[in-house]
Protein backbone atom coordinates (compact mmCIF):
# COMPACT_ATOMS: atom_id res chain seq x y z
CA UNK A 1 0.00 0.00 0.00
CA UNK A 2 1.05 3.48 -1.00
CA UNK A 3 2.39 5.86 1.78
CA UNK A 4 -0.30 8.34 3.15
CA UNK A 5 -0.14 12.12 3.32
CA UNK A 6 -2.32 14.65 4.20
CA UNK A 7 -0.60 17.19 2.02
CA UNK A 8 1.99 17.01 -0.86
CA UNK A 9 4.44 19.69 -1.98
CA UNK A 10 6.22 19.50 -4.62
CA UNK A 11 9.01 22.33 -4.63
CA UNK A 12 11.55 22.60 -1.96
CA UNK A 13 12.13 26.99 -2.40
CA UNK A 14 11.13 29.08 0.85
CA UNK A 15 7.07 28.55 -0.21
CA UNK A 16 7.26 25.08 -0.58
CA UNK A 17 9.26 24.86 2.55
CA UNK A 18 7.37 27.58 4.48
CA UNK A 19 3.97 25.44 3.80
CA UNK A 20 5.58 22.64 4.57
CA UNK A 21 6.89 23.47 8.25
CA UNK A 22 3.75 25.53 9.16
CA UNK A 23 1.06 22.21 7.87
CA UNK A 24 3.47 19.92 9.78
CA UNK A 25 3.42 22.10 12.93
CA UNK A 26 -0.33 21.64 12.68
CA UNK A 27 0.18 17.81 13.14
CA UNK A 28 -0.64 17.28 9.09
CA UNK A 29 1.09 14.64 7.62
CA UNK A 30 3.41 15.94 4.94
CA UNK A 31 5.91 14.88 2.33
CA UNK A 32 7.63 17.67 0.69
CA UNK A 33 9.89 17.33 -2.71
CA UNK A 34 12.41 18.50 -4.33
CA UNK A 35 13.90 17.88 -7.57
CA UNK A 36 17.23 19.13 -6.68
CA UNK A 37 18.26 20.49 -3.36
CA UNK A 38 17.01 22.95 -0.73
CA UNK A 39 16.77 26.56 -2.68
CA UNK A 40 18.46 24.88 -5.63
CA UNK A 41 16.72 27.92 -8.04
CA UNK A 42 14.97 31.28 -7.37
CA UNK A 43 15.37 30.79 -3.52
CA UNK A 44 19.22 31.08 -3.77
CA UNK A 45 19.49 33.39 -6.50
CA UNK A 46 17.57 36.95 -4.69
CA UNK A 47 19.23 39.55 -3.94
CA UNK A 48 19.12 38.52 0.00
CA UNK A 49 16.72 40.74 1.39
CA UNK A 50 14.13 41.21 3.31
CA UNK A 51 12.50 44.09 2.73
CA UNK A 52 8.75 45.50 1.99
CA UNK A 53 9.87 46.75 -1.69
CA UNK A 54 9.99 50.43 -1.60
CA UNK A 55 9.54 50.38 -5.42
CA UNK A 56 6.40 48.86 -5.57
CA UNK A 57 4.79 52.29 -3.88
CA UNK A 58 5.21 53.33 -7.27
CA UNK A 59 2.57 50.63 -8.39
CA UNK A 60 0.58 51.08 -5.67
CA UNK A 61 1.00 47.93 -4.06
CA UNK A 62 0.40 49.41 -0.71
CA UNK A 63 -0.63 45.64 0.26
CA UNK A 64 1.89 43.94 -0.37
CA UNK A 65 4.20 46.59 1.00
CA UNK A 66 2.58 46.79 4.26
CA UNK A 67 2.23 42.81 4.44
CA UNK A 68 6.18 42.97 3.68
CA UNK A 69 7.35 45.66 5.84
CA UNK A 70 5.19 44.07 9.13
CA UNK A 71 6.97 40.74 8.24
CA UNK A 72 10.74 42.37 7.74
CA UNK A 73 10.70 43.21 11.79
CA UNK A 74 8.66 39.79 12.73
CA UNK A 75 11.21 37.81 10.74
CA UNK A 76 14.21 39.38 11.93
CA UNK A 77 12.63 38.61 15.73
CA UNK A 78 12.34 34.82 14.78
CA UNK A 79 16.07 34.08 13.04
CA UNK A 80 17.99 37.05 14.41
CA UNK A 81 21.55 34.89 13.15
CA UNK A 82 20.37 34.71 9.59
CA UNK A 83 18.62 38.14 9.32
CA UNK A 84 20.04 41.20 10.64
CA UNK A 85 19.73 45.04 9.94
CA UNK A 86 20.75 47.33 7.25
CA UNK A 87 21.14 51.04 6.45
CA UNK A 88 20.50 51.77 2.78
CA UNK A 89 21.20 55.23 1.36
CA UNK A 90 19.47 56.24 -1.44
CA UNK A 91 21.16 59.27 -3.48
CA UNK A 92 18.98 61.93 -4.92
CA UNK A 93 20.18 62.60 -8.85
CA UNK A 94 18.96 65.50 -10.52
CA UNK A 95 16.79 64.90 -13.48
CA UNK A 96 15.27 61.49 -11.80
CA UNK A 97 12.86 61.13 -9.27
CA UNK A 98 12.55 64.16 -7.09
CA UNK A 99 13.13 64.38 -3.38
CA UNK A 100 9.76 65.50 -2.57
CA UNK A 101 8.96 61.82 -4.14
CA UNK A 102 11.88 60.37 -2.32
CA UNK A 103 10.58 61.90 1.10
CA UNK A 104 7.27 60.71 0.55
CA UNK A 105 7.85 57.32 -0.28
CA UNK A 106 9.99 56.50 2.40
CA UNK A 107 7.70 58.37 4.68
CA UNK A 108 4.94 56.01 3.56
CA UNK A 109 7.70 52.92 3.96
CA UNK A 110 9.18 54.39 7.10
CA UNK A 111 4.85 54.26 8.65
CA UNK A 112 2.76 51.82 6.34
CA UNK A 113 4.33 48.68 8.38
CA UNK A 114 4.14 49.69 11.89
CA UNK A 115 8.09 50.10 11.90
CA UNK A 116 9.11 49.25 16.04
CA UNK A 117 12.74 48.23 16.19
CA UNK A 118 14.49 49.72 13.10
CA UNK A 119 15.66 53.23 12.48
CA UNK A 120 13.70 55.48 10.61
CA UNK A 121 14.92 57.42 7.59
CA UNK A 122 16.92 61.02 7.63
CA UNK A 123 18.82 62.77 5.16
CA UNK A 124 22.23 62.84 4.77
CA UNK A 125 25.28 65.09 3.55
CA UNK A 126 27.13 62.76 0.66
CA UNK A 127 29.99 64.99 0.74
CA UNK A 128 31.03 63.99 4.07
CA UNK A 129 32.65 61.11 4.74
CA UNK A 130 32.33 58.09 3.70
CA UNK A 131 30.09 58.82 1.01
CA UNK A 132 32.17 61.26 -0.47
CA UNK A 133 35.25 59.30 -1.22
CA UNK A 134 32.82 56.77 -2.82
CA UNK A 135 30.47 58.49 -4.74
CA UNK A 136 30.63 61.04 -7.72
CA UNK A 137 30.95 64.85 -6.89
CA UNK A 138 27.61 65.66 -8.01
CA UNK A 139 25.58 63.93 -5.37
CA UNK A 140 25.65 66.06 -2.68
CA UNK A 141 22.07 65.13 -0.29
CA UNK A 142 20.23 61.98 0.02
CA UNK A 143 18.75 59.72 2.29
CA UNK A 144 19.16 56.77 4.50
CA UNK A 145 16.38 54.24 5.68
CA UNK A 146 16.01 50.41 7.03
CA UNK A 147 15.41 47.31 5.76
CA UNK A 148 17.05 43.69 6.21
CA UNK A 149 19.49 41.17 5.05
CA UNK A 150 18.69 37.64 4.94
CA UNK A 151 21.13 34.15 4.27
CA UNK A 152 18.24 33.41 1.60
CA UNK A 153 19.28 29.58 0.91
CA UNK A 154 19.34 29.00 4.91
CA UNK A 155 16.55 30.34 5.31
CA UNK A 156 14.46 27.33 3.36
CA UNK A 157 16.86 24.79 4.70
CA UNK A 158 15.79 25.91 8.07
CA UNK A 159 12.29 26.27 7.50
CA UNK A 160 12.41 22.64 6.36
CA UNK A 161 14.57 21.74 9.44
CA UNK A 162 12.10 22.68 11.65
CA UNK A 163 9.59 20.95 9.04
CA UNK A 164 11.43 17.56 9.65
CA UNK A 165 11.67 17.89 13.06
CA UNK A 166 7.78 18.60 13.29
CA UNK A 167 7.04 15.42 11.51
CA UNK A 168 7.62 16.13 7.85
CA UNK A 169 8.99 13.36 5.43
CA UNK A 170 11.41 15.84 3.52
CA UNK A 171 12.91 14.50 0.18
CA UNK A 172 15.52 16.02 -1.68
CA UNK A 173 16.71 14.79 -5.36
CA UNK A 174 12.89 12.96 -5.40
CA UNK A 175 11.26 14.23 -8.60
CA UNK A 176 7.45 14.37 -9.07
CA UNK A 177 6.64 12.38 -12.46
CA UNK A 178 3.04 11.73 -12.51
CA UNK A 179 0.12 12.95 -10.60
CA UNK A 180 -2.90 11.20 -11.28
CA UNK A 181 -6.47 12.03 -9.40
CA UNK A 182 -9.11 10.70 -7.66
CA UNK A 183 -12.24 11.60 -5.94
CA UNK A 184 -10.65 11.80 -3.05
CA UNK A 185 -6.91 11.96 -2.98
CA UNK A 186 -3.48 11.83 -5.55
CA UNK A 187 -1.20 8.79 -6.65
CA UNK A 188 2.18 10.93 -7.24
CA UNK A 189 4.91 8.73 -8.68
CA UNK A 190 8.27 10.19 -6.89
CA UNK A 191 12.06 9.33 -9.01
CA UNK A 192 15.26 9.34 -6.82
CA UNK A 193 18.49 8.21 -7.70
CA UNK A 194 17.78 4.68 -6.21
CA UNK A 195 14.07 4.02 -6.71
CA UNK A 196 10.91 5.13 -7.94
CA UNK A 197 7.87 5.19 -5.81
CA UNK A 198 4.25 5.95 -5.58
CA UNK A 199 2.49 7.66 -2.62
CA UNK A 200 -0.85 9.14 -2.15
CA UNK A 201 -1.98 12.59 -0.97
CA UNK A 202 -5.24 13.90 -0.25
CA UNK A 203 -4.30 17.40 -1.53
CA UNK A 204 -1.30 18.71 -3.43
CA UNK A 205 0.72 22.16 -3.05
CA UNK A 206 2.10 23.11 -6.08
CA UNK A 207 5.14 25.08 -5.28
CA UNK A 208 7.76 24.07 -8.01
CA UNK A 209 8.36 27.84 -8.48
CA UNK A 210 9.45 27.97 -12.15
CA UNK A 211 8.18 24.87 -12.86
CA UNK A 212 4.50 25.32 -11.68
CA UNK A 213 3.05 25.35 -14.61
CA UNK A 214 4.96 22.15 -15.61
CA UNK A 215 3.50 20.39 -12.52
CA UNK A 216 -0.13 21.22 -13.25
CA UNK A 217 0.27 20.39 -16.63
CA UNK A 218 0.83 16.86 -15.52
CA UNK A 219 -2.10 16.90 -12.40
CA UNK A 220 -4.65 18.64 -15.18
CA UNK A 221 -3.18 17.89 -18.50
CA UNK A 222 -6.65 18.61 -20.55
CA UNK A 223 -6.20 22.08 -19.51
CA UNK A 224 -4.06 24.58 -21.03
CA UNK A 225 -1.82 26.46 -18.20
CA UNK A 226 -0.40 30.00 -18.79
CA UNK A 227 -0.14 31.68 -15.55
CA UNK A 228 3.79 32.45 -15.26
CA UNK A 229 5.85 34.96 -16.79
CA UNK A 230 9.30 34.05 -16.06
CA UNK A 231 11.81 36.93 -15.25
CA UNK A 232 15.62 36.53 -14.90
CA UNK A 233 17.24 38.57 -11.90
CA UNK A 234 21.44 38.40 -12.80
CA UNK A 235 23.55 39.63 -9.55
CA UNK A 236 27.73 40.51 -9.56
CA UNK A 237 30.24 39.83 -7.11
CA UNK A 238 32.90 42.14 -6.90
CA UNK A 239 35.88 42.65 -4.67
CA UNK A 240 35.04 45.16 -1.82
CA UNK A 241 33.55 48.06 -3.64
CA UNK A 242 33.57 50.51 -0.67
CA UNK A 243 34.01 50.22 2.79
CA UNK A 244 31.17 50.21 5.78
CA UNK A 245 28.47 48.61 6.69
CA UNK A 246 25.97 50.85 4.46
CA UNK A 247 24.74 49.75 1.49
CA UNK A 248 23.45 51.99 -1.95
CA UNK A 249 20.05 51.67 -3.77
CA UNK A 250 20.82 53.58 -7.48
CA UNK A 251 18.28 54.87 -8.94
CA UNK A 252 18.26 54.31 -13.18
CA UNK A 253 17.11 56.08 -16.15
CA UNK A 254 14.76 53.45 -17.02
CA UNK A 255 13.20 53.37 -13.34
CA UNK A 256 14.67 50.67 -11.69
CA UNK A 257 16.98 50.25 -9.09
CA UNK A 258 20.21 48.46 -8.47
CA UNK A 259 21.77 47.66 -4.79
CA UNK A 260 25.36 47.65 -3.91
CA UNK A 261 25.94 45.59 -0.56
CA UNK A 262 28.52 44.70 1.63
CA UNK A 263 28.66 40.85 1.06
CA UNK A 264 30.67 38.10 2.68
CA UNK A 265 32.87 40.37 4.28
CA UNK A 266 35.92 40.75 1.26
CA UNK A 267 33.06 41.09 -1.31
CA UNK A 268 30.40 43.51 -2.65
CA UNK A 269 27.05 42.28 -4.33
CA UNK A 270 25.43 43.84 -7.42
CA UNK A 271 22.36 43.50 -8.57
CA UNK A 272 19.72 42.66 -9.79
CA UNK A 273 17.87 42.99 -13.80
CA UNK A 274 14.53 42.37 -15.06
CA UNK A 275 14.44 40.19 -18.13
CA UNK A 276 11.81 37.80 -19.37
CA UNK A 277 12.89 34.89 -20.12
CA UNK A 278 11.88 31.61 -21.70
CA UNK A 279 14.64 29.21 -21.69
CA UNK A 280 15.07 26.31 -19.90
CA UNK A 281 14.90 27.79 -15.87
CA UNK A 282 17.86 24.73 -15.00
CA UNK A 283 20.05 26.56 -16.59
CA UNK A 284 20.59 30.29 -15.99
CA UNK A 285 23.22 32.20 -16.73
CA UNK A 286 24.47 36.03 -16.44
CA UNK A 287 24.31 37.84 -19.92
CA UNK A 288 26.97 39.80 -21.09
CA UNK A 289 24.75 42.74 -21.82
CA UNK A 290 22.91 42.11 -17.75
CA UNK A 291 26.67 42.45 -16.89
CA UNK A 292 27.38 45.50 -18.67
CA UNK A 293 23.77 47.16 -17.18
CA UNK A 294 24.98 46.31 -13.82
CA UNK A 295 28.17 48.15 -14.34
CA UNK A 296 26.81 51.28 -16.27
CA UNK A 297 24.18 51.33 -13.49
CA UNK A 298 26.77 51.88 -10.64
CA UNK A 299 29.20 54.03 -13.03
CA UNK A 300 26.48 56.08 -12.64
CA UNK A 301 26.86 57.25 -9.33
CA UNK A 302 30.77 55.45 -7.87
CA UNK A 303 33.46 57.16 -7.98
CA UNK A 304 35.76 54.83 -8.95
CA UNK A 305 34.33 52.39 -11.96
CA UNK A 306 33.87 49.03 -12.43
CA UNK A 307 33.83 46.76 -15.64
CA UNK A 308 32.51 43.19 -15.55
CA UNK A 309 35.68 41.24 -16.29
CA UNK A 310 36.12 42.56 -12.33
CA UNK A 311 33.76 40.57 -10.91
CA UNK A 312 34.61 37.25 -8.94
CA UNK A 313 31.49 35.82 -9.13
CA UNK A 314 27.92 35.97 -10.61
CA UNK A 315 24.50 34.34 -10.10
CA UNK A 316 21.11 34.58 -11.88
CA UNK A 317 17.86 32.98 -10.86
CA UNK A 318 14.71 33.13 -12.64
CA UNK A 319 11.42 34.84 -10.50
CA UNK A 320 8.45 32.88 -11.49
CA UNK A 321 5.71 36.21 -11.62
CA UNK A 322 2.23 35.57 -11.85
CA UNK A 323 1.15 36.44 -15.31
CA UNK A 324 -0.63 39.74 -15.03
CA UNK A 325 -0.47 41.45 -18.39
CA UNK A 326 2.00 44.10 -17.32
CA UNK A 327 3.65 45.60 -20.02
CA UNK A 328 7.24 45.46 -18.91
CA UNK A 329 8.78 42.84 -16.73
CA UNK A 330 9.60 45.50 -13.91
CA UNK A 331 6.03 46.43 -13.49
CA UNK A 332 4.52 42.86 -13.10
CA UNK A 333 3.33 42.13 -9.88
CA UNK A 334 5.45 40.96 -7.01
CA UNK A 335 2.30 39.40 -5.35
CA UNK A 336 1.41 35.98 -4.74
CA UNK A 337 -1.66 34.57 -6.51
CA UNK A 338 -2.82 31.05 -5.60
CA UNK A 339 -5.34 28.81 -7.99
CA UNK A 340 -6.98 26.06 -6.49
CA UNK A 341 -8.37 23.73 -8.74
CA UNK A 342 -10.55 21.27 -7.18
CA UNK A 343 -13.93 20.99 -9.60
CA UNK A 344 -12.24 17.48 -11.32
CA UNK A 345 -11.68 15.72 -7.66
CA UNK A 346 -8.75 15.99 -4.95
CA UNK A 347 -7.72 19.35 -4.73
CA UNK A 348 -4.04 21.09 -6.29
CA UNK A 349 -3.45 24.40 -5.18
CA UNK A 350 -0.69 26.00 -7.51
CA UNK A 351 1.12 29.01 -6.29
CA UNK A 352 2.49 31.39 -8.52
CA UNK A 353 5.20 34.77 -7.25
CA UNK A 354 6.18 35.78 -3.81
CA UNK A 355 8.60 37.06 -2.49
CA UNK A 356 10.92 35.69 0.22
CA UNK A 357 9.86 38.25 2.81
CA UNK A 358 6.15 37.61 2.79
CA UNK A 359 7.00 33.53 3.16
CA UNK A 360 5.40 32.92 5.86
CA UNK A 361 2.14 34.82 5.76
CA UNK A 362 2.08 33.17 1.98
CA UNK A 363 2.17 29.77 3.85
CA UNK A 364 -0.59 30.60 6.44
CA UNK A 365 -2.67 32.16 3.36
CA UNK A 366 -2.09 28.80 1.44
CA UNK A 367 -3.22 26.40 4.00
CA UNK A 368 -6.34 29.41 4.94
CA UNK A 369 -7.62 28.57 1.40
CA UNK A 370 -7.46 24.92 1.69
CA UNK A 371 -9.33 24.98 4.63
CA UNK A 372 -12.33 25.13 2.08
CA UNK A 373 -11.26 21.70 0.64
CA UNK A 374 -10.19 19.89 3.62
CA UNK A 375 -9.70 19.51 7.22
CA UNK A 376 -6.71 22.47 8.76
CA UNK A 377 -5.86 21.42 12.72
CA UNK A 378 -4.67 23.55 14.70
CA UNK A 379 -4.27 27.05 14.32
CA UNK A 380 -1.87 29.86 13.03
CA UNK A 381 1.70 29.41 14.96
CA UNK A 382 4.74 30.42 13.15
CA UNK A 383 4.06 33.92 14.22
CA UNK A 384 5.71 33.41 17.20
CA UNK A 385 7.87 29.95 16.63
CA UNK A 386 11.63 31.18 16.22
CA UNK A 387 13.72 28.76 13.22
CA UNK A 388 16.24 26.51 14.24
CA UNK A 389 18.74 28.15 15.71
CA UNK A 390 17.26 31.64 16.53
CA UNK A 391 15.81 30.99 19.99
CA UNK A 392 18.04 34.11 21.67
CA UNK A 393 16.98 35.41 24.55
CA UNK A 394 15.20 38.49 23.25
CA UNK A 395 16.33 37.95 19.98
CA UNK A 396 19.61 39.88 21.43
CA UNK A 397 22.44 38.66 18.50
CA UNK A 398 25.14 40.40 20.02
CA UNK A 399 24.76 39.54 23.56
CA UNK A 400 24.41 35.45 22.12
CA UNK A 401 27.53 36.58 20.36
CA UNK A 402 30.09 37.52 23.51
CA UNK A 403 28.89 34.29 24.92
CA UNK A 404 30.21 32.55 21.99
CA UNK A 405 33.73 34.25 21.92
CA UNK A 406 33.95 33.57 25.51
CA UNK A 407 32.73 29.96 25.50
CA UNK A 408 35.32 29.19 22.83
CA UNK A 409 38.44 31.21 23.58
CA UNK A 410 40.70 29.14 21.17
CA UNK A 411 38.87 29.26 17.61
CA UNK A 412 39.47 32.88 15.95
CA UNK A 413 36.68 35.52 16.39
CA UNK A 414 35.81 35.34 12.64
CA UNK A 415 35.06 31.69 12.59
CA UNK A 416 32.93 32.47 15.67
CA UNK A 417 31.35 35.24 13.65
CA UNK A 418 30.31 33.00 10.69
CA UNK A 419 29.24 30.09 12.42
CA UNK A 420 27.09 32.22 14.84
CA UNK A 421 25.40 33.43 11.81
CA UNK A 422 24.66 30.03 10.22
CA UNK A 423 23.47 27.93 13.43
CA UNK A 424 22.58 30.82 15.75
CA UNK A 425 22.10 28.52 19.19
CA UNK A 426 22.52 25.50 17.53
CA UNK A 427 26.38 26.27 17.11
CA UNK A 428 27.53 24.03 20.08
CA UNK A 429 25.88 21.02 18.12
CA UNK A 430 27.94 21.59 14.73
CA UNK A 431 31.55 22.60 17.25
CA UNK A 432 30.32 19.37 19.40
CA UNK A 433 33.15 18.74 22.03
CA UNK A 434 36.31 20.44 19.91
CA UNK A 435 38.30 22.82 22.04
CA UNK A 436 39.86 24.28 19.25
CA UNK A 437 39.34 23.93 15.16
CA UNK A 438 41.90 21.31 14.71
CA UNK A 439 39.70 19.09 17.02
CA UNK A 440 36.76 19.44 14.14
CA UNK A 441 38.01 16.86 12.18
CA UNK A 442 39.79 17.35 8.12
CA UNK A 443 40.25 20.58 7.28
CA UNK A 444 39.13 22.01 3.73
CA UNK A 445 40.31 25.19 3.63
CA UNK A 446 39.47 28.63 4.66
CA UNK A 447 37.36 27.78 8.22
CA UNK A 448 35.61 25.08 7.15
CA UNK A 449 35.96 21.83 9.67
CA UNK A 450 34.49 17.95 8.39
CA UNK A 451 32.26 18.13 11.53
CA UNK A 452 30.81 21.30 10.12
CA UNK A 453 30.10 19.33 7.47
CA UNK A 454 28.99 16.18 8.95
CA UNK A 455 26.20 18.00 10.78
CA UNK A 456 24.90 19.55 7.19
CA UNK A 457 24.67 16.51 6.09
CA UNK A 458 22.73 14.90 9.36
CA UNK A 459 20.63 17.77 10.32
CA UNK A 460 20.63 19.71 6.85
CA UNK A 461 19.86 17.60 4.01
CA UNK A 462 23.23 18.35 2.27
CA UNK A 463 24.18 15.69 -0.30
CA UNK A 464 27.05 17.35 -2.09
CA UNK A 465 30.04 19.83 -1.99
CA UNK A 466 27.81 22.30 -4.11
CA UNK A 467 25.30 22.33 -1.72
CA UNK A 468 27.62 22.93 1.42
CA UNK A 469 29.39 25.84 -1.02
CA UNK A 470 26.89 27.20 -2.08
CA UNK A 471 23.51 26.95 -0.39
CA UNK A 472 24.44 26.30 3.34
CA UNK A 473 27.13 28.88 3.01
CA UNK A 474 28.75 31.14 1.06
CA UNK A 475 32.31 29.22 1.28
CA UNK A 476 32.32 28.87 -2.47
CA UNK A 477 33.65 32.34 -2.36
CA UNK A 478 36.51 31.60 -0.10
CA UNK A 479 37.88 28.21 -0.93
CA UNK A 480 40.41 27.82 -3.64
CA UNK A 481 39.17 24.89 -6.03
CA UNK A 482 42.01 22.63 -4.47
CA UNK A 483 39.61 23.05 -1.63
CA UNK A 484 36.75 22.62 -3.25
CA UNK A 485 37.97 19.82 -4.90
CA UNK A 486 38.89 17.63 -1.29
CA UNK A 487 35.32 18.76 0.04
CA UNK A 488 34.28 16.77 -3.25
CA UNK A 489 36.29 14.15 -2.70
CA UNK A 490 34.97 14.03 1.07
CA UNK A 491 31.54 13.05 -0.19
CA UNK A 492 32.39 11.20 -3.19
CA UNK A 493 34.38 8.65 -0.37
CA UNK A 494 30.46 8.73 1.23
CA UNK A 495 28.71 7.75 -1.62
CA UNK A 496 27.00 11.27 -1.21
CA UNK A 497 27.95 12.62 -4.73
CA UNK A 498 25.25 14.62 -6.46
CA UNK A 499 22.88 12.64 -8.63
Amino acid sequence: MNEQFDLLVIGGGINGAGIARDAAGRDMRVLLVEKDDLAGHTSSASTKLVHGGLRYLEHYEFRLVRESLIERERLWGLAPHIIWPLRFVLPHDRGLRPKWMLRLGLFLYDHLGGRKRLPPTRSIDLTQPPHGQILQDRLTRGFEYSDCWVEDSRLVALNAVDAAAKGADVRTRTECTALERGKSGWTATLRSADAETAVSAKVVVNAAGPWVDKVLARAVPEERHANLRMVKGSHLIFPRLFEGDHCYIFQNRDDRIVFAIPYEREFTLVGTTDLGFDGDPQVVEISREEADYICAAVNEYLAAPVSPEQAVSSYSGVRPLYEDKSASNSTVTRDYVFELDSEGGAPILSIFGGKITTYRKLAEHALERLSGVMAIPGEEWTAMEPLPGGDMVKGDFDGFIAHVLDRYPAFAPEHLMRLARAYGTRIDAVIGDAARPEEMGEHFGSDLFEDEVAYLVEHEFARSAEDVLWRRSKLGLHLDPPAQARLADWFARRGLTER
